[in-house]
């Protein structure tokens, strides 16, 4: 489908015609009309719409606020045209159909990942996610720690004292705790537990989980929402091939 879409756009351009195209496509062999010649059945509308040098002003406020991890949004509308807007919907991207149809998506990442634990891990998860649509915090409370310094994957990065430890929550807020050790896990954990992330997992052996599953649950934490131990079972024992498992289990809870 995109083969044939974008040869239409070629004739189109070299014919002139530099109108917007907005076109229903239909995933379906018996479809009396547009069929999009897919057979996996949906629906889905596509777009044609030709950028103008008086469209420079706006895609270059697009890149400004891409560049510096901005908030904002653009929309392309039969009215309107191309725009950028600072106003935020609920929706990460909202389309109303229609004679007077609109397409409106927020810049930059919709899925938040805070890694808590700077080390070897949290470096290869780090530049796994960083091709998979998060924007990515790494927060460690060691000083001048090389893996740290060397995690130039991640979009922030701080060093900051796990027993005042505060992460954003929300729906599309994931929650790795991947720390040195045992005790400093427990102390994030204990920051972290009853807030709602989308996902909340702690790195580690399945008996060193079990432990700190015990002693949270007699402190009278809600453990309901904790993965742990996080990851696909992969029988993964490299840095890079834990990240790989954790990746995979990320990407199973962002696609449910």
């Amino acid at each position: 489908m995109e083969h044939k879409w974008v040869e239409l756009a070629r004739q189109r351009l070299r014919e002139g015609n530099y109108s917007p195209l907005l076109r229903p496509q239909i995933h379906r062999r018996e479809a009396p009309a547009d069929r999009s010649g897919m057979m996996c059945a949906g629906e889905q509308e596509v777009l044609l719409w030709l950028l103008q040098p008086s469209d420079l002003p706006v895609v270059a406020a697009i890149e400004e606020t891409l560049r510096t991890l901005g908030r904002g949004a653009w929309e392309v509308s039969a009215a309107g045209g191309v725009q950028v807007t600072e106003e935020l919907s609920p929706d990460f991207y909202d389309y109303q159909p229609g004679p007077a149809w609109r397409y409106r998506e927020q810049l930059g990442f919709r899925d938040q990942l805070t890694i808590v634990g700077g080390g070897h891990v949290s470096l290869a998860l780090s530049q796994l996610a960083s091709t998979l649509q998060f924007e990515i915090t790494v927060l460690d409370d060691r000083a001048d720690l090389p893996t740290l310094a060397a995690n130039h994957f991640a979009h922030h990065r701080q060093q900051v004292d796990y027993e005042t430890l505060t992460v954003p929550s929300g729906p599309h807020r994931y929650v790795v705790v991947m720390t040195v050790g045992y005790r400093t896990d427990m102390v994030a954990l204990r920051q972290l537990l009853g807030h709602p992330y989308r996902y909340l997992g702690v790195m580690g052996s399945a008996t060193k989980v079990a432990e700190l599953r015990r002693v949270l649950a007699a402190e009278g934490f809600d453990l309901a929402g904790l993965r742990g131990p996080i990851g696909v079972a992969i029988n993964s024992r490299l840095p890079e091939e834990i990240a790989v498992s954790v990746a995979a289990e990320l990407i199973a809870v962002r696609n449910q």
